[in-house]
Protein backbone atom coordinates (compact mmCIF):
# COMPACT_ATOMS: atom_id res chain seq x y z
CA UNK A 1 0.00 0.00 0.00
CA UNK A 2 1.40 3.51 -0.95
CA UNK A 3 -0.20 6.89 -0.03
CA UNK A 4 0.80 10.37 -1.37
CA UNK A 5 -0.50 13.11 0.38
CA UNK A 6 -1.44 16.92 -1.56
CA UNK A 7 -3.19 19.90 -0.59
CA UNK A 8 -0.53 21.71 1.62
CA UNK A 9 0.54 25.46 1.13
CA UNK A 10 0.83 28.42 2.35
CA UNK A 11 -2.47 30.01 4.47
CA UNK A 12 -3.18 33.21 6.59
CA UNK A 13 -4.29 32.76 10.09
CA UNK A 14 -7.53 31.68 10.20
CA UNK A 15 -7.89 30.27 6.96
CA UNK A 16 -8.72 26.73 5.66
CA UNK A 17 -6.79 24.01 3.94
CA UNK A 18 -8.19 19.79 2.84
CA UNK A 19 -5.27 17.74 2.78
CA UNK A 20 -5.96 14.69 0.65
CA UNK A 21 -4.19 11.18 1.11
CA UNK A 22 -4.31 9.03 -1.86
CA UNK A 23 -4.19 4.99 -1.08
CA UNK A 24 -3.00 2.90 -4.01
CA UNK A 25 -4.80 0.05 -3.73
CA UNK A 26 -8.66 -0.64 -2.84
CA UNK A 27 -7.66 -2.28 0.29
CA UNK A 28 -7.18 1.07 1.71
CA UNK A 29 -10.93 0.85 2.90
CA UNK A 30 -10.07 -2.52 5.36
CA UNK A 31 -7.05 0.12 7.19
CA UNK A 32 -7.61 2.90 10.01
CA UNK A 33 -6.03 5.64 8.79
CA UNK A 34 -4.60 8.71 10.43
CA UNK A 35 -2.88 12.05 10.46
CA UNK A 36 0.28 13.20 11.53
CA UNK A 37 2.50 16.19 11.50
CA UNK A 38 5.81 17.18 12.47
CA UNK A 39 7.22 20.53 12.63
CA UNK A 40 11.06 21.22 13.17
CA UNK A 41 12.62 19.63 16.19
CA UNK A 42 10.02 18.65 17.43
CA UNK A 43 8.24 14.54 17.53
CA UNK A 44 5.89 13.68 15.43
CA UNK A 45 2.28 13.92 16.39
CA UNK A 46 -0.99 12.75 16.11
CA UNK A 47 -3.35 14.48 14.47
CA UNK A 48 -6.91 12.31 13.94
CA UNK A 49 -7.41 9.05 13.58
CA UNK A 50 -10.16 6.80 11.95
CA UNK A 51 -11.56 3.97 12.21
CA UNK A 52 -13.05 1.54 9.72
CA UNK A 53 -16.64 2.11 11.21
CA UNK A 54 -16.16 5.97 10.58
CA UNK A 55 -15.26 6.46 14.62
CA UNK A 56 -12.80 9.60 14.53
CA UNK A 57 -10.47 10.48 17.56
CA UNK A 58 -8.71 13.97 17.38
CA UNK A 59 -5.79 15.60 19.03
CA UNK A 60 -6.67 18.15 21.90
CA UNK A 61 -5.08 20.95 20.02
CA UNK A 62 -6.77 20.62 16.69
CA UNK A 63 -10.59 18.82 18.29
CA UNK A 64 -13.09 21.14 17.00
CA UNK A 65 -11.18 22.84 13.96
CA UNK A 66 -10.09 19.72 12.08
CA UNK A 67 -12.18 16.90 10.47
CA UNK A 68 -10.69 13.41 9.43
CA UNK A 69 -12.83 12.06 6.49
CA UNK A 70 -12.51 9.25 3.65
CA UNK A 71 -14.11 8.03 0.28
CA UNK A 72 -13.34 4.37 0.21
CA UNK A 73 -15.12 4.09 -2.99
CA UNK A 74 -11.79 6.28 -4.76
CA UNK A 75 -9.14 5.13 -1.89
CA UNK A 76 -8.93 8.76 -0.33
CA UNK A 77 -8.81 10.35 2.73
CA UNK A 78 -9.37 13.59 3.70
CA UNK A 79 -8.26 16.37 6.69
CA UNK A 80 -10.18 19.59 6.76
CA UNK A 81 -8.65 21.98 8.50
CA UNK A 82 -10.57 25.50 9.63
CA UNK A 83 -9.21 28.13 11.93
CA UNK A 84 -5.91 27.58 10.97
CA UNK A 85 -3.01 28.82 13.91
CA UNK A 86 0.77 29.22 12.92
CA UNK A 87 1.34 26.72 15.72
CA UNK A 88 -0.77 24.59 13.31
CA UNK A 89 2.70 24.66 11.05
CA UNK A 90 4.30 21.33 9.98
CA UNK A 91 4.85 18.95 7.81
CA UNK A 92 1.67 16.72 7.37
CA UNK A 93 1.71 12.93 7.15
CA UNK A 94 -0.89 10.51 6.21
CA UNK A 95 -0.43 7.29 7.92
CA UNK A 96 -2.07 3.30 7.71
CA UNK A 97 -2.78 0.58 9.81
CA UNK A 98 -4.65 -2.57 9.63
CA UNK A 99 -4.86 -3.05 13.45
CA UNK A 100 -7.22 -1.30 15.90
CA UNK A 101 -5.00 1.15 17.60
CA UNK A 102 -7.79 2.51 19.98
CA UNK A 103 -6.32 4.55 22.41
CA UNK A 104 -2.97 4.00 21.42
CA UNK A 105 -3.18 5.99 17.94
CA UNK A 106 -0.72 8.36 18.60
CA UNK A 107 2.04 6.01 18.86
CA UNK A 108 3.86 6.01 15.55
CA UNK A 109 4.64 2.62 15.58
CA UNK A 110 1.32 1.26 14.85
CA UNK A 111 0.78 2.05 11.50
CA UNK A 112 2.65 0.33 8.27
CA UNK A 113 2.40 2.69 5.43
CA UNK A 114 3.58 6.14 5.69
CA UNK A 115 3.42 9.19 2.79
CA UNK A 116 6.32 11.35 1.96
CA UNK A 117 4.29 14.27 3.94
CA UNK A 118 2.67 17.44 2.71
CA UNK A 119 3.99 21.05 3.96
CA UNK A 120 1.76 23.56 5.61
CA UNK A 121 2.56 26.68 6.25
CA UNK A 122 0.29 28.88 8.32
CA UNK A 123 1.59 32.44 8.24
CA UNK A 124 0.48 36.15 7.83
Amino acid sequence: LQLEESGGGLVQPGGSLRLSCAASEFTFRYYNVAWFRQAPGKERQGVAYLDESGSAIYGTSVKGRFTLSRDNAKNMAYLQMNSLKSEDTAVYYCAATGADAGSLWQKTQWYEYWGQGAQVTVSS
